[in-house]
């Protein structure tokens, strides 16, 4: 595994306009840069055969790695360029080419279809409608069995926002987290991931994107990691140059 150096002075989880990012890998590293950072990773999210909209395509991998190979050179006196890719539990292609991945889990699969995680609350409670009988805890089951098995699916250097589920349940707008079956379905995939070793990110996304006060994961799963020694890594998910770092001198006192 790659080693990252401070982990509270580098941002690996960005994403640019080669997939669904709004600003250019220069723009983020030069973010990157003014915010006195001493690494930063420019991800892009892996191709998915679903072909939804916000990953790369297929055809433009290799273009992304030279773009970001590039600017490992062009800027190597003032800050350490990673390219890295955001490798989704139901993508097949090749890490060749990255410094690193995270594995993430966006998606359900029901009865032959894909349905997106973390698309909206509304599309969220339509899908547990029609594909879960309206039980939330069977989706959240659902959702951390494949969250628990993300390092051995996708040989993934770091654990891309662990509890994704909770993104649109701020003030349990949608179910309980102390429910024992959420708490069961996350106590299992947690500790099977902290035997990988790998570090849990604690991701600032949700909170500069409006849908969340504090940041994946949950406080209740933030005190099992550090309880069971398990490593955390601030990263923004950032999708724009002005969220690099967001927030990580408030929230780095939980690492």
């Amino acid at each position: 595994m790659i080693e990252f150096g401070n982990l509270t002075k580098c941002d690996l989880h960005t994403h640019t306009c080669f997939c669904d990012g709004k600003d250019t890998p220069e723009e983020m590293v030069l973010s990157a840069i003014e915010k006195g950072l001493e690494t930063i990773g420019i991800a892009t999210h892996s191709y998915t055969e679903n072909g939804s909209s916000y990953c790369i395509k297929k055809e433009r991998v290799k273009e992304f790695q030279l773009h970001v190979n590039a600017l490992k050179i062009k800027y190597a006196d003032k800050i350490r360029v990673l390219c890295g890719v955001e490798q989704e539990y139901f993508s097949n292609c090749s890490l060749d080419g990255y410094d690193y991945s995270i594995g993430s889990a966006h998606y359900f699969y029901v009865n032959g279809k894909y349905y997106h995680i973390d698309m909206s609350k509304d599309y969220l409670i339509d899908c547990v409608n029609k594909e879960f009988g309206g039980d939330i805890y069977s989706a959240c089951e659902d959702y951390y069995e494949k969250v628990g098995n993300v390092i051995e699916k996708t040989g993934a250097d770091i654990i891309g926002h662990f509890d994704l589920i909770n993104k649109f349940n701020e003030n349990n707008a949608l179910f309980d987290v102390n429910h024992p079956r959420y708490v069961n379905a996350y106590k299992k995939a947690l500790y099977k991931l902290l035997k990988t070793g790998k570090p849990i990110e604690l991701n600032t996304g949700a909170i500069s994107r409006g849908y969340r006060t504090e940041p994946y994961p949950h406080t209740d799963i933030i005190k099992i990691i550090k309880e069971n020694g398990g490593k955390l890594i601030l990263s923004s998910d950032s999708h724009n140059a002005n969220n690099i770092a967001f927030q990580f001198d408030v929230w780095q006192k939980l690492l």
